[in-house]
């Protein structure tokens, strides 16, 4: 049987142009070997204008290059500079055609909506990709609480990760082999939970999750995933 994730297995920018959803997908290194001529981001043709070249380079570990190149594929795909949870959700669910992504693509919009404005702009996008392709171990790792957290208020629950495991098996598709029993998520939670609730208070905390995380040998392997996919 097919190993579920206990993280995104890869981040991927859904585009949204208009008349034609695409998926895209960019590389660090592609973004590194395009013309480089403009000294700025080009903000003419967007209704939304993300932050300035220079604020974004601080906030991000992309290079110059790298952020004009994300930038020119981003406004490509997405004329109106934002990408709202409906597209989000279509163009996601492509990723996965023999199941059902809808609610697992709402909660891994929720994680790169970082401002909760119920759309992803430019700098969403920049930010939740430097994390999860440059980011410390640590970083990746809040950000992966992040999304498990899903009311936000510091603590995994087992209700939100039972929420979170049943939307990854919809996702994955009623037509696996050996077929997934009905119980499933339940018991991975139940696993999850042993191993992380170090207190056994009922829920976990962020410092429960990152000791845990790191100490956990098939955990760390996946976080090297997001190193070599985009």
């Amino acid at each position: 049987m097919r190993q579920l994730p206990a993280l995104p297995d890869s981040p991927h920018f859904l585009g949204c142009k208009e008349g034609s959803p695409a998926t895209v997908s960019f590389s660090a290194h592609d973004a590194a070997g395009q013309d480089s001529s403009d000294s700025e981001l080009e903000l003419s043709t967007v209704r939304h204008q993300p932050e300035g070249l220079e604020q974004l380079q601080a906030q991000t570990k992309f290079t110059k290059r790298e952020l004009q190149s994300l930038y020119r594929g981003f406004k490509n795909e997405c004329p109106s500079g934002l990408v709202d949870e409906d597209t989000f959700k279509l163009i996601y669910s492509q990723f996965f055609p023999q199941g059902d992504a809808t609610t697992y693509a709402h909660f891994l919009f929720n994680a790169f909506d970082a401002d909760g404005n119920g759309a992803i702009h430019f700098e969403d996008f920049v930010v939740g990709l430097s994390i999860l392709l440059r980011g410390t171990v640590q970083e990746k790792l809040k950000w992966a609480f992040n999304l498990y957290d899903i009311n936000k208020d510091g603590y995994i629950t087992k209700e939100e990760m039972l929420a979170i495991m049943k939307s990854i098996y919809d996702m994955m598709g009623r037509y696996t082999y050996p077929l997934l029993r009905e119980e499933a998520p339940l018991e991975h939670v139940e696993r999850f939970f042993q191993k992380m609730d170090r207190n056994q208070d009922g829920v976990v905390t962020i410092d429960e999750f990152l000791e845990t995380c790191q100490k956990d040998e098939n955990i760390m392997s996946s976080m090297q995933l997001f190193e070599n996919v985009i």
